[in-house]
């Protein structure tokens, strides 16, 4: 058993799930997040974020048996785009369980709690696109700026261990690339070659006309850590030099409140829409025992946004 300490600051929203993804529409906010078989894909609904904590959880896609979507169904997200719910996630195939890309789903209706959803199948690059989607890719996200939709996501290049990087480009439609990629950011500095060189992750906070982008660092134990770009909204966003990366992580491990591997986090608006509430994952222990890959215990847990100076603030509070 795993030495955990428990403490008001490890206290989970949501036990047992990684990757968490939370969006506000119209007063109702939707949870969805990796869940440890990594097997299917969950919802739930509320109308406030800690209701999520015991609201039912219905699945709403279950991976195939064989071929793609078949194994490590990974970080889905749930985004209104262009008038309609899409959900973007990663799957491997059986038998090449590795063979990790991004894929899409459609749900038919309005209401993705009832409605159904349909396989758009991967994620499309641009025409003139050569390279998006060749390699180990996941963790998309999508968000709008200045009436144009962007998206981010992961990608692994390069020989040996490999180097996953984040890349971004403008959509032509929710399930295909207009442009072609672009490279965001790569792991430059020391926290970001931990075990692995990540880059993953990606989710946009907006404030103020800035743009942030936090995304993920590190190997996925106690070494994780969240990373942040910023840019100005009205910059032209697949130009690099648009955006500014903070030397030092903006969230890690916190060994006194026993907060372990912080990461993979999004943002949603508080139920009075005065604050930005920062959804992630964390581990109440810092040994794993076996890969950390299959360990069970990155759980959901939240914080406020403070803001000083025009900048973000990311620290742990009580969960409870």
């Amino acid at each position: 058993m795993q030495a955990t300490v428990k403490t008001e600051y490890n206290e989970p929203l949501i036990p047992n799930r990684a990757d968490p993804y939370v969006c506000k529409e119209n007063g109702l906010y939707y949870f969805t997040a990796s869940v440890p078989e990594y097997d299917r894909i969950v919802l739930r609904c509320a109308t406030t974020i800690k209701g999520l904590a015991k609201a039912e959880e219905k699945e709403i896609w279950h991976c195939h048996e064989t071929g793609k979507m078949a194994k490590h169904i990974w970080a889905p997200e749930l985004h209104y785009v262009m008038g309609g719910w899409y959900i973007y996630f990663a799957a491997g195939e059986n038998p090449d369980i590795w063979a990790i890309r991004p894929y899409v789903l459609k749900c038919t209706g309005n209401d993705p709690m009832k409605d159904d959803f349909v396989e758009l199948g991967m994620m499309q690059a641009a025409d003139d696109d050569e390279f998006s989607f060749k390699s180990f890719s996941l963790d998309m996200t999508v968000f709008e700026a200045n009436k144009e939709w962007y998206c981010v996501w992961a990608e692994k290049v390069g020989v040996g261990k490999m180097i996953s990087n984040l890349y971004i480009a403008k959509l032509e439609t929710p399930n295909k690339l207009k442009t072609v990629q672009v490279l965001l950011t790569t792991p430059d500095y020391d926290w970001e070659r931990i075990g692995f060189w990540v880059n993953e992750g990606p989710y946009v906070l907006k404030h103020d006309g800035k743009l942030f982008l936090t995304f993920s660092a590190s190997a996925t134990g106690a070494c994780y850590c969240v990373g942040m770009l910023a840019a100005d909204e009205n910059a032209d966003l697949l130009d690099p030099r648009s955006w500014e990366k903070f030397r030092d992580p903006v969230l890690k491990t916190d060994y006194e409140k026993h907060v372990y591997g912080p990461g993979h986090n999004c943002f949603v608006k508080s139920e009075d829409d005065t604050k930005d509430i920062m959804i992630y994952h964390a581990r109440p222990y810092e040994k794993i025992e076996g890969d950390p890959l299959y360990d069970p215990n990155r759980h959901t847990m939240m914080l406020t946004v403070e803001w000083k100076d025009g900048l973000p603030v990311f620290n742990f509070e009580k969960q409870n």
